[in-house]
């Protein structure tokens, strides 16, 4: 281990401590479950949109989306399509869904879960609606979580050279840690940090890059046509299937579990312009970071500034995913370096622990403490989540033991999923009383499992000669298919009572 990863893991232990003192913080404030999963619904403005987009953009941002873009080049059609559709779909969530799902869910039984809302909007009798939601709800949490706990191996074996597998150890320590002892409010408040250190970092390092390459002659017009339109190899269906990821928004529930924290509906509005700039600065320097990390580390290596061995024999680097790893190594001195490399680690731990505890709250409220048992005090509930993240942890490990894993790719299984699964159900239950618990059901049903069987069956029938609409984005055929299935099932079975429609009317004036 060189000094200089022995200052840099200093750094990041010393970041890490940081969180894990605002754990221990918020362990003794976690009176109930309400508590320990919805922060008790008094988030602020700044807490609420930070910690929504931190927990939104993950490893991803500083890993998947800048290693993309430097694969492709100038020609990143597909990064910069994914984060426009990324950007559009941020907005739409906080403009259509957040106001009205923050109403409905408190008064709706005062839901802490998507399950638990779908639930009490239906005024449910049974659990089959809610089981079936924390069902999918782990498999794709779980998914999800494995992604940033290979992006946390990645970080934590370039800066420490210690392998893949002990790296990944110490990632699932790192974030399972902190999660397990502060609950929501402990993930909000540091979400707000991690937030800002992530927006820091992408906004220094592209502008110490492009004044460096100027400083040696660089000009755009070096990195040859950049285009948006259709491309050989990136035709209209993909730039649809990169927009299409931001319909994955409408139903991530570390997301929508934001909206549902917030102290007022009020709130929405100040909150949504904050996460609005957050997001659209930080997609697009993200991507700009991959557009000139080739032209930048190919100065680096003709000016003697870069390691031979760095860059493969095709002058690229074997894993395109660490480009932003590598560039702040080589362009900064070591402590600062140390803290961008840290905003890698907030950028992971940020989601991560969001889904750990959405995971779990799904699993203690809605299907142990409705199918198991119902007599489960809050304090046993509170062990049983605590557990849970536990228990979800090690799976995901397990899942990310392949060190070639993609995270961009792991991502976009898991978003998918999410997305199909629950956007549908979640906006006609806003917008729509005469959806009704059997169209809900039927909804969640075929959107999360068209998610999960879109890009696996095809592939094992067809092998790499796929029809041309199986190479779609599975979001788009499980988001169409639920929410036909939603529309059709309503329809045709019972209308939902008078009840129902009375408290979804009740919803468009209430305030609170």
């Amino acid at each position: 281990m060189t000094t200089q990863s022995i200052i840099q893991g200093i750094v990041l232990l010393l970041y890490f401590i940081a969180m894990i003192m605002v754990g221990f913080i918020f362990y003794k404030r976690n009176s109930s479950h309400s508590d320990y999963f919805l922060g008790n619904r008094q988030m602020n403005v700044w807490v609420t949109s930070m910690s929504a987009q931190a927990s939104d953009m993950s490893g991803w941002l500083l890993m998947g989306l800048p290693g993309t873009a430097y694969l492709l080049g100038a020609g990143t059609t597909e990064a910069a399509w994914t984060a426009i559709g990324l950007a559009l779909g941020t907005y739409l969530n906080w403009l259509i869904v957040a106001k009205p799902l923050r109403k409905y869910t408190q008064i709706a039984g005062n839901s802490i879960t998507i399950p638990d809302f779908l639930k009490n909007r239906f005024h449910s009798k049974s659990n089959v609606l809610s089981v079936f939601s924390a069902l999918f709800i782990l498999i794709f949490f779980t998914v999800y979580t494995s992604s940033m706990f290979a992006a946390g191996a990645k970080l934590f074996d370039y800066i420490f050279g210690i392998g893949y597998l002990p790296a990944l150890v110490l990632s699932v320590v790192v974030v399972a840690a902190y999660t397990f002892l502060g609950g929501f409010k402990a993930v909000c408040w540091t979400d707000l940090f991690q937030g800002t250190l992530m927006f820091l970092a992408l906004i220094i390092v592209p502008a110490f890059m492009y004044k460096g390459l100027t400083a040696g002659g660089f000009e755009w017009s070096q990195l040859g046509d950049i285009s948006l339109g259709v491309t050989e190899g990136f035709g209209a269906m993909s730039i649809v299937s990169a927009i299409a990821w931001g319909l994955g928004y409408f139903g991530q529930p570390h997301i929508l579990t934001r909206f549902m924290a917030i102290k007022s509906s009020k709130d929405i509005k100040p909150a949504r312009r904050i996460a609005m700039v957050w997001v659209v600065i930080t997609l697009g320097m993200a991507v700009i970071v991959g557009v000139l990390a080739n032209p930048y580390l190919q100065q680096l290596l003709a000016s003697g500034n870069l390691a031979e061995g760095v860059l493969g024999a095709d002058g690229m680097l074997a894993d395109g995913e660490k480009v932003f790893m590598v560039l702040v190594q080589n362009m900064f001195p070591t402590v600062i370096a140390g803290i961008f490399l840290a905003a890698v680690l907030a950028a992971i731990m940020s989601t991560a622990d969001s889904q750990l505890l959405v995971a779990s709250s799904s699993f203690a409220s809605d299907i142990y403490n409705t199918v198991i048992n119902k007599k489960a005090t809050e304090k046993h509930l509170l062990r049983v989540s605590r557990v849970t993240i536990l228990v979800i942890a090690i799976i995901a490990c397990l899942l990310a033991l392949d060190k070639d894993s993609s995270v961009f790719e792991i991502v976009s299984h898991a978003w998918a999923g999410f997305g199909a699964a629950f956007g549908p159900v979640i906006l006609c239950s806003l917008f729509w009383k005469r959806c009704n618990e059997k169209g809900a059901l039927a909804g969640v049903i075929s959107g999360g499992a068209v998610a999960l069987l879109w890009a696996y069956v095809p592939t094992a029938i067809w092998g790499e000669s796929l029809p041309g609409i199986f190479t779609t984005y599975e979001i788009i055929p499980g988001f169409i298919i639920s929410l036909a299935l939603i529309f059709i099932v309503s329809l045709a079975t019972k209308a939902p009572s008078e009840e129902v429609v009375k408290e979804f009317e009740s919803v468009k004036t209430a305030d609170i």
